[in-house]
């Protein structure tokens, strides 16, 4: 038996999963503690409903998910959209030896997850989606990424993904603060007496104001990034036989138009609006894909999907450890940003900004941690991730 859910009804339902899914977060401490996205708490209770029916009622459920690559384009173009480079001038020298840092991390954890693929007989592309796609890209990165694996014949390579993807985040916020905490107490750290004297530094928030003129100019930016973006994406493929998806075309003309508008008028981007639509967009992308995922198709590939991870999590540990924190200047703040590193290379920057919340509030402030982990986290860490995994994806396809 097969239930058809028309378009209309999975859009109802994917908005309706992603705000059943906030409840249970705020109401279960676990998933909030390990700051797991509400869309993929929403998400996987349906996949796994859906995948009660197949098992036990030979039910299946087919959704219409036309809308969801919609959705997946408007979400990185906003993110193309954050990457103003005049934020780089302002993190200095740390902040590009963290940036570095990153892209090294995303060519690693590639190279691990395509390295284990043959010991654990999984195709090279299967392994990549244990890699920097789910690691560093997390989940959206994942969900994205999986629907440009399966088009090249790789089954199951979102599901697979998004099951990565969710246990680095569990795992970037049981490791992260252990680590920091290690950190401090072998070095005896204390916060700058900079730091101490500002503790209660101010973090405004624009607020968004509803007016229709300015909201409707995003949108014509955003819109035109997208569909230059896409078309130049699909152009690109189609000349070179080289796959670049059309949301990271997107992405890489938001990220050009962002720094020439900067240059004429800084003003221009209103980036709480963008912000408001990514936000939006991303929960609603993010519990569609969860909700139509086929739980039933990964369960053999559970076990090398986690012991790749977790050689994955090892492998940041002494990253961080060894490398990360002495390059950082092996100082208070250098501990800080490894919790925040930890966080985001194996999870997302809201696992980033938790660590740093909780290592913070025991140790005290870090104003340099907060200025380069959140602007490398959220954006600029996408310009080394994206070359990395599309050249990876190329070679393997």
């Amino acid at each position: 038996m097969s239930i058809e859910i028309n378009q209309t009804i999975t859009i109802f339902l994917a908005i309706l999963l992603l705000a059943l899914g906030g409840i249970i977060v705020k109401k279960v401490k676990l998933f909030k503690h390990f700051c797991i996205p509400a869309p993929v708490v929403g998400g996987l209770l349906f996949a796994i409903v859906a995948t009660s029916l197949k098992t036990f009622l030979n039910v299946t459920i087919s959704l219409d998910t036309t809308l969801q690559g919609l959705f997946m384009l408007t979400f990185f173009t906003t993110v193309g959209l954050g990457a103003s480079f005049q934020l780089v001038k302002v993190g200095g020298k740390l902040l590009l030896i963290y940036w570095l840092l990153c892209g090294f991390l995303a060519f690693a954890q590639n190279l691990i997850g395509i390295s284990l693929a043959p010991v654990f007989g999984i195709d090279p592309l299967i392994g990549m989606m244990a890699g920097a796609i789910s690691m560093e890209g997390g989940i959206g990165a994942a969900t994205a990424f999986g629907g440009t694996i399966e088009s090249l014949g790789i089954q199951s390579a979102q599901a697979i993904g998004i099951a990565a993807a969710t246990l680095g985040l569990v795992f970037g916020g049981l490791v992260g603060g252990p680590t920091v905490k290690y950190l401090i107490n072998k070095h005896k750290l204390t916060p700058s007496k900079k730091d101490i004297e500002i503790q209660e530094k101010k973090e405004k928030e624009d607020k968004i104001e509803l007016n229709v003129a300015s909201f409707m100019k995003q949108i014509l930016i955003l819109t035109f990034c997208m569909a230059l973006g896409s078309y130049l994406g699909e152009l690109f493929s189609a000349k070179t036989g080289y796959v670049l998806p059309n949301y990271v075309g997107a992405m890489i003309v938001a990220v050009i138009v962002r720094n020439i508008l900067d240059k004429i008028n800084g003003k221009i981007i209103e980036m709480p609006s963008i912000n408001f639509i990514g936000d939006i967009t991303l929960g609603i992308f993010l519990s569609m894909a969860l909700m139509s995922i086929k739980l039933w198709e990964v369960a053999d590939l559970a076990l090398p999907i986690i012991l790749i991870v977790v050689i994955q999590v090892i492998f940041i540990i002494l990253l961080s450890i060894f490398i990360m924190f002495r390059f950082l200047g092996k100082n208070y703040d250098a501990a800080v940003m490894v919790g925040g590193f930890i966080g985001h290379g194996i999870g997302a920057t809201p696992n980033a900004m938790a660590n740093m919340s909780t290592i913070t509030a025991k140790y005290g402030p870090s104003s340099k941690a907060y200025l380069i982990v959140p602007i490398v986290g959220a954006f600029l860490i996408d310009v080394f991730a994206m070359p990395i995994i599309i050249i990876s994806i190329n070679l393997f396809k």
